[in-house]
């Protein structure tokens, strides 16, 4: 079986309940779970059935354990953690969109177990035994110049050992503010920059491309895509998710795939979500969709209907983890989104 390792920041996430605002629900209750990209990546390949690796550092407490705890019981290899006595477990509060209002994210990351750990702690060589995929966003290099070097040495490493390098983009515009006075986009642009040269896979919105790597896009998707290959040639597959919406419960899904051994881009059919339930990790959904389907040597057609119907599916689950099976998957690749019970 394939191995895979993701690295990144794990999370709690602090949500209102329903929609309330946070002037409403504070003081009070708020629902608490945990969630990061790259773990969320990893949650839903493990549900896939991937042999798949979670890599982080995480304090050495109670909350902490908690965490580790859930992870290893969606099937995700925590072996690889740090507990560490430096750095704190990251949140983020979260604020559901609804119709017209969108969703509000506010962050508490600075100084998380991630952020401030460097990469000789953590050992590579067992690490990357038997790896052949590495999964990394370009969220965790945004919280920290430190998480940024990480992260950047870790792809080093993994392409060194000829592991195909996966990387969703991820742009986040509250991040990015760990070298004043740069702007958000111009860090982002100038980290990202330095890294794609290692990756094989990239992953990301029409946004992410163009904030991130400093490029234009005039509408063809088929030539944004051969400008970032032409840039960075070792990227054999380029995937962006293809989103619209009227409201914040109303939204249609899609992704393309560009094959660079082929020069063809490939559309997933759009799925039409009326009632989303939770939108935060469809991305990483989707990410995972598309490893998992390039794992199994799916067509590219395939790969990347298997992807957006993941992603499409990731809307429907509270949390940030995708718990969507292969056979649902499949099925609303095969045309069945009609919601009916299985009895």
């Amino acid at each position: 079986m394939s191995r895979v390792v993701t690295f990144g920041e794990i999370m709690m996430r602090a949500a209102t309940p329903g929609y309330a605002r946070f002037q409403q629900a504070m003081p009070g209750t708020v629902d608490v779970t945990f969630a990061g990209a790259e773990a969320s990546i990893a949650v839903a390949l493990a549900h896939l059935g991937v042999d798949a690796a979670f890599v982080t550092a995480l304090p050495e407490h109670a909350v902490a354990d908690a965490c580790v705890t859930e992870l290893r019981g969606l099937g995700v290899d925590t072996r690889h953690i740090l507990r560490t006595r430096e750095g704190r477990l990251g949140i983020y509060f979260l604020e559901h969109g609804v119709n017209q209002r969108g969703g509000n994210v506010i962050y508490d990351r600075e100084g998380a177990a991630v952020a401030v750990t460097p990469a000789s702690a953590y050992d590579w060589e067992h690490i990357f035994d038997g790896c052949e995929w590495f999964v990394i966003s370009g969220i965790t290099p945004a919280i920290s110049r430190n998480a940024a070097e990480v992260a950047l040495f870790a792809a080093q490493e993994a392409r060194r050992r000829g592991i195909a390098v996966v990387c969703d983009m991820n742009y986040r515009t509250k991040l990015w503010r760990w070298e004043p006075p740069l702007e958000a986009r111009e860090l982002a642009t100038r980290t990202m920059r330095a890294l794609l040269p290692q990756v094989t896979v990239f992953v990301g919105g029409i946004s992410d491309a163009t904030a991130m790597l400093g490029v234009t896009h005039d509408g063809d998707l088929h030539a944004l895509a051969r400008r970032i290959v032409a840039e960075f040639p070792n990227v054999m597959h380029a995937a962006f998710t293809l989103r619209d919406g009227s409201t914040s419960a109303a939204q249609s899904f899609s992704g393309a795939l560009y094959v660079h051994a082929t020069d063809t881009l490939h559309l997933a059919p759009r799925h039409v979500i009326t009632q989303v339930v939770d939108r935060l990790g469809a991305g990483d959904a989707f990410t995972a969709g598309l490893v998992f389907s390039l794992l199994h040597n799916s067509s590219a057609v395939d790969a990347i209907a298997f992807a957006t119907a993941a992603g499409c599916l990731a809307h429907s689950i509270e949390g940030d983890y995708n718990r969507s099976t292969r056979a649902e998957i499949e099925a609303l690749m095969a045309g069945d989104g009609g919601g009916r019970v299985s009895r």
